[in-house]
């Protein structure tokens, strides 16, 4: 027997987005579970998966519907586990757990039973919150000094060989030992400054902050072995350089709660504010050495 008929219109229709919504959680922590294998997290998250299937089945009995999952949304929250780690999708589902809890709040009077399933929800959003411990956070320090710095350094200084140096392969150079170089340079610094602060970690710092600028040069760098207009490649790049804080900084707003357009536009600003003084610098020494390029 079902409530269909004790529900007006508005509350079938939450309902059938609840219980779609719960069999797509069922779906997505199934296949995280699958991912973590072994992992003591796997089961965690086998469990939540049951429930989440428990509470789809309470409201198919409601609803006299059998929803099917939203695979596309399931779909990219895998692949997002797959490209920024288990905890940025984590945290994605913690909001989402939060939210369902709030609207099964508005509902528990005309739903019984209602208000265990929000129990759930809530007991879920607090054990997903104590999974988000991936290493990658704990470095973020030291991922953000690398990336920051390549960002500002190295769009910088393309932007001034841009301006001395005629051909892309000369600048393409130039970029590399220039990036490289400080890439082993901000390591060895991070090193000696976590050592210094007694830091158990300061070798993996180290390694973190120097992978990550590495990284970014290599992305940087890549226009400018790849198109023969060096103007149209530091386009590229900056746009590249953008592209590279927009990702980052939106990983950064949804792993750690923090704000993510005054954090964009801070770094964005100051990368082509650097890059845009360095350009003009590298035009006024063209002109002051009587360079011709």
């Amino acid at each position: 027997m079902t409530y269909t008929a004790c529900m007006d219109e508005q509350t079938m229709k939450a309902a059938l987005a609840a219980q779609r919504g719960e069999i797509t959680e069922h779906l997505v922590y199934s296949r995280l579970a699958a991912m973590l294998r072994d992992h003591p997290n796997a089961k965690v998250l086998a469990s939540i998966a049951d429930a989440e299937k428990g509470h789809a089945a309470f409201w198919a009995k409601l609803t006299g519907v059998e929803a099917k999952p939203d695979r596309f949304r399931a779909g990219v929250r895998i692949v997002l586990a797959r490209l920024f780690g288990l905890t940025f999708v984590l945290k994605m589902m913690e909001r989402g757990e939060a939210r369902a809890s709030k609207r099964y709040s508005s509902l528990e009077d005309a739903v019984p039973g209602l208000a265990r399933i929000r129990a759930d929800e809530d007991a879920h959003e607090q054990e997903l919150l104590g999974l988000l411990d991936e290493e990658s956070l704990r470095y973020v320090g030291s991922i953000v000094l690398g990336l920051n710095d390549a960002l500002v350094e190295l769009t910088g200084a393309l932007a001034g060989f841009t301006l001395a140096l005629a051909d892309s392969r000369l600048i393409s150079l130039a970029g590399l030992v220039t990036g490289i170089s400080a890439a082993f340079s901000m390591a060895a610094s991070d090193y000696l400054s976590s050592k210094a602060e007694g830091n158990p970690r300061a070798g993996k710092s180290a390694l973190y902050t120097g992978v990550a600028y590495i990284v970014t040069v290599g992305f940087l760098i890549t226009p400018f072995l790849v198109l023969d207009n060096r103007f149209l490649s530091l386009g590229v790049t900056l746009a590249v350089a953008v592209t590279i804080i927009f990702l980052f900084n939106f990983y950064l707003s949804v792993a750690k709660d923090l704000d993510f357009k005054r954090r964009f536009l801070e770094m964005t600003g100051i990368s082509l504010g650097v890059a845009t003084l360095s350009f003009l610098i590298g035009y006024l020494l063209k002109g002051a050495l009587g360079i011709e390029a």
